[in-house]
């Protein structure tokens, strides 16, 4: 008879996630410049946001981890020192330089058949951006001023044909995006951002998929601690079928453990014996963390909610009336449970963030818990406001 899968009642589990998320201790990856490579290296990824009524995403996940975080440790790492590049894992997102090899498939891959998105990219457009950057140096969007306006055909688009140009050449890996100003990205190309243009030594050999597979699932481990197909096949449901393959291999080898989670019905997980092995303790009770809706902690929904019994609401494009937590509500995390969802907004000009809406969730109350998230909204400020 086989054997009843390990239970993890919902408190271990959320400690477990806790732990590999380094959201159980005040400074997991240390201080310094060298802290950001070092979290996103851990993380797997850092997701990059353009909604800008606080901090964008990657600034705040990074300083979640990182209490003496600032904007230029990330511009180090991106320009200077090149241990991080932005790539789409499940959106655009900035990645260990280190992991840059499992993603040339995907580069590869738009080169060989570009979606619709780009079908409409003259070749034209796209020789004359490649022509410039080999001629006169990385630029931005901002660079080109000779386009012919085009009637914008998406929100999102815009009314210069070169920047869709760029765009595909970034998804081709013919370009990287050497540097980030805001929302503002610099196109160079690859070869010469990443030196392979002098040394072709250095240029990595593109993965195999089953190298791939075994990539995400081990990102995924090392992240989450414990972990489903729907956590590590974050839409990318397409790989599902190839990644519980690699997974029940693991089993049988006794790499990876199948556990049965409080709450999760028939939502397999998975965990590593070490993993299990080693129970995870709570984090002191009066750390405090103010969370990016962008957060890994939260980007998956269903499994936060599975795991800490909260259901996040991200309602930025959910019409004012229809609004419970606010625009852009942020879950705080104090200890193990998530208390509040506070709706905040920086006004840059005043010199101040501006609580919009405060709502309590779960076990939390202003008695227990209001004093904390004071004085962590006095640091967040801070932060926010910093140069």
């Amino acid at each position: 008879m086989p054997r009843k899968p390990p239970f993890i009642d919902k408190t271990q589990a959320r400690r477990i996630w806790l732990r590999a998320q380094r959201l159980d201790s005040l400074a997991p990856f240390g201080d310094g410049p060298q802290a950001t490579p070092a979290a996103t290296a851990h993380l797997g990824y850092v997701q990059i946001d353009t909604i800008n009524v606080i901090e964008r995403s990657h600034h705040h996940i990074l300083w979640t981890r990182i209490p003496d975080y600032r904007r230029d440790h990330l511009v180090q790492a991106q320009s200077a020192d090149k241990s991080v590049f932005e790539y789409w894992t499940h959106a655009l997102s900035y990645i260990p330089t280190q992991d840059l090899r499992y993603f040339l498939p995907d580069m590869k891959a738009y080169l060989d058949k570009p979606n619709g998105w780009f079908e409409s990219v003259a070749k034209s457009d796209l020789r004359k951006v490649l022509t410039l950057i080999r001629k006169s140096g990385p630029l931005t969007i901002r660079d080109i001023d000779d386009d012919v306006l085009v009637e914008k055909t998406h929100p999102w688009a815009s009314r210069k044909p070169s920047k869709k140009a760029l765009q595909l050449a970034f998804y081709t890996g013919v370009l990287t995006i050497s540097a980030r100003v805001g929302m503002v990205k610099t196109y160079e190309l690859m070869e010469r951002h990443f030196g392979w243009a002098e040394q072709r030594d250095l240029k990595p050999k593109p993965a195999t998929e089953r190298q791939r597979l075994d990539y995400i699932i081990d990102r995924t481990l090392r992240a989450q601690g414990l972990v489903s197909l729907d956590s590590i096949c974050h839409l990318d449901a397409g790989r599902k079928g190839a990644v519980r393959e690699r997974l029940e291999s693991r089993v049988r080898r006794k790499e990876l453990v199948a556990v049965e989670v409080e709450g999760a019905g028939k939502t397999e997980h998975w965990a590593s014996p070490a993993t299990l092995d080693s129970a995870a303790e709570a984090p002191p009770a009066e750390l405090v963390h103010i969370l990016s809706p962008f957060d890994p902690l939260v980007i998956q929904r269903k499994r936060l909610k599975l795991f800490f019994d909260y259901d996040h609401r991200f309602e930025a494009y959910v019409p004012k009336e229809k609004r419970v937590f606010g625009y852009f509500a942020l879950p705080v995390l104090v200890g193990e449970e998530i208390v509040a969802a506070i709706d905040l907004k920086t006004d840059r000009a005043a010199g101040k963030m501006l609580i919009q809406q405060w709502n309590w969730v779960g076990e939390g109350d202003a008695a227990s818990h209001k004093p904390a998230i004071e004085e962590a909204l006095g640091r967040f400020e801070a932060f926010q406001l910093a140069e």
